[in-house]
């Protein structure tokens, strides 16, 4: 029996600013039958409070305690690794996530997100920070993530990976595929891991998370994936999933 069940966000509930068609009414039926709901994204840009907001916009059933986001997270590993001061590449909500937590500019530590006005500037300081010791951190690794209409735009793997390249070593990664979310939540909720189902649109990240987690999972083919792998539970909607619950 399902009692956990987590969703991502981009390409999964919505595409950029757009709603999934059936998406809001599949969540809060899946509330009406009893099940816990949360929101996990890899979206670094967006605090909790962020999150929630944007689900309830678009029409969903959602409070900032529900939600789960790298940002967020990448900022309570850096307090209790005690780094108090850190060089953060990334889009203004991840900033102001960092400040809130109490975290101010330095070279402690490089936290990588996605960032739309990256820079060779951003590569040559983050360089000085790891020649000097600095630990490293990025919120994910995905190479994309889905827009409006069908569109992909670069996600935070491209700023990741030019900043690995100059750190010539590789990061602690917080997001999907990593588990470290996924049993978060399922601890806070006090579900096991064959009671929670991970749904989500990309095998890589979504999918994979939840093996590594040992949770049930289910992909839906609304984002970037438009086939499911061999063996793989999915449907091109929600809804489908709701059939088999």
């Amino acid at each position: 029996m399902i009692r956990l069940a987590i969703f991502d966000l981009d390409g999964t509930l919505y595409r950029g600013d757009e709603p999934i068609p059936g998406a809001p009414e599949a969540v809060h039926e899946m509330r009406s039958r009893g099940i816990l709901v949360r929101f996990l994204t890899n979206n670094s840009a967006l605090s909790r409070e962020a999150i929630a907001a944007k689900l309830t916009r678009l029409g969903f059933e959602c409070s900032p305690e529900e939600c789960e986001g790298t940002g967020p997270a990448a900022a309570e590993v850096c307090v209790s690794r005690g780094i108090s001061r850190a060089m953060v590449v990334g889009e203004p909500g991840l900033h102001e996530v960092f400040e809130k937590a109490g975290i101010r500019p330095g070279n402690e530590a490089v936290v990588a997100g996605i960032c739309r006005d990256f820079h060779y500037r951003h590569i040559h300081e983050a360089l000085q920070c790891f020649l000097n010791g600095a630990a490293f951190i990025a919120t994910n690794r995905d190479g994309t993530y889905p827009r409006e209409g069908g569109r992909l735009e670069p996600g935070a793997g491209c700023m990741v990976a030019a900043l690995e390249a100059a750190a010539g070593r590789e990061p602690l990664v917080i997001g999907k595929p990593e588990p470290f979310l996924v049993t978060k939540l399922m601890d806070q909720a006090g579900a096991g891991a064959h009671e929670t189902l991970m749904i989500g649109d990309r095998y890589e990240t979504d999918i994979l998370t939840a093996q590594r987690a040992g949770c049930l999972s289910w992909m839906v083919l609304t984002g970037v994936t438009t086939t499911l792998p061999d063996g793989q539970p999915g449907g091109s909607t929600l809804n489908e999933l709701l059939n088999e619950l």
